[in-house]
């Protein structure tokens, strides 16, 4: 180990700050239009549309905290952490831009390391027709700390807000839930038979599928009164979003979206699947509300440019607090657990 980390520690070293920028920028720009200065400057310089409202998010991930380097590969933390950043600019209904990457790398990340974490960010964004046009470098005494910002932008008259619900609005998600935590306890368990049978939610976690252009269609069709993403649980985002509009939520358990990968584990595992679906994180689909008057015609469009569903959850009320309705009519409170980055527990 010692050998290896000298190794390491002087390929850095000999290739200096800026050889490393040189080795990461080839392939950044994407789409050129717009793009007036990329990396090699002390500032990015980029046009924007007229009439186009500027969307701006950053994550900041901590090894440790947000990820366990020993358990993910350069290229499924460069893809992940991009990930969220564009579901951000999913979640406001617009189209991701340019992408601006700062690394604190600890002596023990090898450059093999990464590479994969560029690919992998390289890959996504691509995907999306992303440039990442700069950001910054520095050493690390210890982990490895990752932070992201993406420029975004939407027409001003179509960008989505958590709050602005009514009530008596639909609740609708583009997607499963729960299938990311489930990736996260497999891999917690270090359960390798598990992990060749469950794959599909391996992958949940590893490279969730930011919804861009799912967030571009739902703000442009119209209806669409609130939005954000799942990145914290949907109780806990959903509490955001109610809290935002000044209102209440009714769930319908039996309406949760849970893939049948996921109740083959929790069966496995002895766990409820509702329960993991409510309470899990980043699963990074979207959760939105819509006027009542329009969800039909919203989830048949959906389908057609899609060729998939959005799953209608609930429905916002008056009364502050989310409940659930179980199966026997039953309703409970549900608590806004979730994910908190400070809580000590």
């Amino acid at each position: 180990m010692g050998i290896w980390w000298r190794e390491n520690i002087m390929n850095l070293e000999e290739m200096g700050e800026f050889g490393f920028i040189r080795r990461i920028s080839r392939g950044c720009i994407v789409r050129a239009e717009g793009v007036i200065k990329g990396i090699g400057d002390d500032a990015a310089v980029f046009t924007l549309e007229e009439k186009e409202a500027a969307l701006v998010t950053t994550d900041l991930l901590v090894e440790g905290i947000h990820f366990l380097r020993d358990s993910i590969c350069g290229f499924d933390l460069g893809y992940k952490a991009i990930a969220a950043n564009l579901s951000d600019i999913a979640a406001m209904g617009g189209n991701a831009r340019e992408a601006f990457i700062s690394l604190a790398i600890p002596p023990t990340v090898s450059l093999e390391y990464l590479d994969g974490i560029y690919d992998g960010m390289k890959g996504l964004a691509g995907e999306f027709s992303v440039n990442i046009l700069g950001g910054d470098t520095t050493a690390s005494k210890r982990d490895l700390v990752i932070n992201i910002a993406v420029v975004g932008s939407a027409p001003r008259d179509e960008v989505l807000f958590r709050g602005g619900a009514r009530e008596g609005d639909i609740i609708f998600v583009s997607g499963f839930l729960g299938e990311s935590r489930a990736g996260l306890h497999i891999i917690l368990d270090r359960d390798h038979d598990r992990s060749e049978a469950f794959e599909s939610l391996l992958l949940a976690h590893m490279r969730p599928r930011p919804h861009l252009r799912e967030g571009c269609f739902l703000a442009h069709h119209g209806g669409v009164t609130s939005a954000m993403d799942v990145s914290d649980g949907i109780t806990s985002d959903l509490c955001h979003m109610t809290k935002a509009s000044g209102l209440g939520a009714l769930l319908d358990s039996s309406y949760i979206p849970i893939t049948d990968a996921l109740r083959k584990y929790c069966g496995l595992c002895g766990l409820d699947p509702v329960e993991f679906a409510l309470q899990g994180g980043e699963d990074y689909v979207l959760l939105f509300t819509v006027d009542p008057q329009r969800a039909d015609q919203l989830s048949v469009d959906f389908e057609k440019a899609f060729g998939a569903q959005i799953f209608p959850i609930g429905v916002m009320k008056s009364r502050e607090g989310i409940e659930v309705r179980e199966e026997d009519g039953m309703r409970r409170a549900l608590p806004p657990p979730g994910w908190n980055h400070f809580r000590q527990d």
